[in-house]
């Protein structure tokens, strides 16, 4: 197959190959294009980026015995089977659950919105009906480029949904406030975030039109900004919108 001249089916082979949903022979096809296809490997690289970005959010779960177990069964050819007794070892599952690798609640939302966004995708390439999800999306950071927070434009619900990360500590006395800075250089204030966690806002031309540069979020008193004009606090995260 030659799909130099497809680029639907690139974009969407490349989505699924950065999920992590494109298997078997298909995978390894796709990893032999991969070699000689520099643009290719530029639209792999570029859902990497988008969806790398939604696993920096989430909850640290730890997955319970029995999937561990599972697993092991599994490698070892005896799924279906009675599990062994247990010898006096130390499993290799244990060596990765202890190691560096992200936990299953980060997979989990990254997982779920990827799965979000190639909906919206395979459903825009076949040219059914759309589908409800997100069209845009902004990972804002701070200055060492760690993501806090993540917005989604969702027109289809007309939302606009700011997901923030769990470890996003702010003193009491103060609020998040998030903004759109048009590429003139002027704030437009978005809304307070309540508690200074997760929430949604109505989505319009003002956060996601085609005179917004990036988005940002500056801490604030209580109550938010009292300048209109834009933040008196410094701004701690920001980012772009990149489209799906």
């Amino acid at each position: 197959m030659n799909i130099r001249n497809k680029p639907a089916l690139r974009e969407k082979l490349a989505a699924e190959y950065a999920l992590g949903t494109l298997r078997g022979g298909a995978r390894r096809r796709f990893e032999t294009w991969l070699r000689t296809d520099a643009p290719l490997r530029a639209v792999v690289a570029s859902w990497q980026g988008r969806l790398g970005a939604l696993a920096e959010l989430g909850r640290p779960v730890t997955p319970p015995a029995r999937v561990w177990e599972g697993i092991e069964r599994r490698v070892n050819g005896t799924a279906g089977a009675a599990a062994p007794a247990a010898a006096p070892r130390t499993p290799w599952w244990r060596f990765w659950q202890s190691s560096a690798a992200r936990p299953w609640g980060v997979l989990a939302l990254a997982a779920s919105a990827a799965a979000v966004v190639l909906a919206v995708r395979v459903a825009d390439l076949s040219g059914t009906a759309e589908v409800a999800g997100p069209q845009q999306i902004a990972a804002l950071t701070d200055v060492q480029s760690r993501t806090a927070l993540v917005v989604m434009a969702d027109t289809a619900r007309g939302r606009l949904d700011v997901r923030v990360a769990q470890d996003v500590r702010v003193p009491s006395d103060r609020t998040l406030q998030l903004w759109a800075i048009t590429r003139a250089g002027k704030p437009r204030s978005l809304g307070i975030l309540p508690d200074n966690r997760s929430t949604d806002f109505a989505l319009d031309a003002r956060a996601s039109g085609p005179d917004v540069a990036l988005l940002a979020i500056s801490l604030e008193p209580r109550g938010g900004s009292p300048d209109p004009n834009g933040p008196t606090g410094p701004v701690l995260y920001k980012g772009s919108w990149a489209r799906l």
